[in-house]
């Protein structure tokens, strides 16, 4: 499955430290983030991520892109609700995008968990059907 990988500034870390707890997990799938967050990522687990551009310069939009034409299964964009920056991604685009094509979304550390445990026990095969 494809991954969708975005976090505010303020939560990168936590990031960062889900992608080590799981790492098992997501090293079986496809991952994609924007490039901050991705190049973040790599640095601290090894897996392989395809980078967008950073999330204010395009990235999240590129995301968007993927989403839009079914190549992305599952998106987890750990959100900061009250400091984000201007130059962080939008994450309304996001959500909306997600709502209007069925992808499973996580925008807290708590959802996160569940989905990709979801994701382990084959409970989003579901999503194979729409490729």
């Amino acid at each position: 499955m494809n991954i969708g990988l975005v976090a505010h500034d303020s939560k990168k870390k936590l990031m960062q430290n889900f992608c080590i707890a799981y790492h098992a997990i997501l090293s079986k799938h496809k991952l994609y983030a924007t490039g901050t967050t991705g190049r973040l990522i790599e640095e601290v687990t090894n897996l392989h991520i395809q980078k967008f551009l950073p999330g204010h310069l395009g990235g999240s939009q590129q995301l968007g892109s993927q989403i839009e034409h079914n190549n992305i299964d599952l998106v987890i964009f750990l959100r900061d609700p009250f400091r984000q920056k201007s130059g962080e991604p939008d994450v309304n685009s996001i959500v909306k995008l997600c709502d209007a094509h069925n992808i499973p979304l996580a925008t807290n550390l708590a959802t996160a968990e569940l989905l990709i445990k979801s994701l382990d026990r084959g409970d989003l095969e579901w999503r194979e059907m729409y490729k």
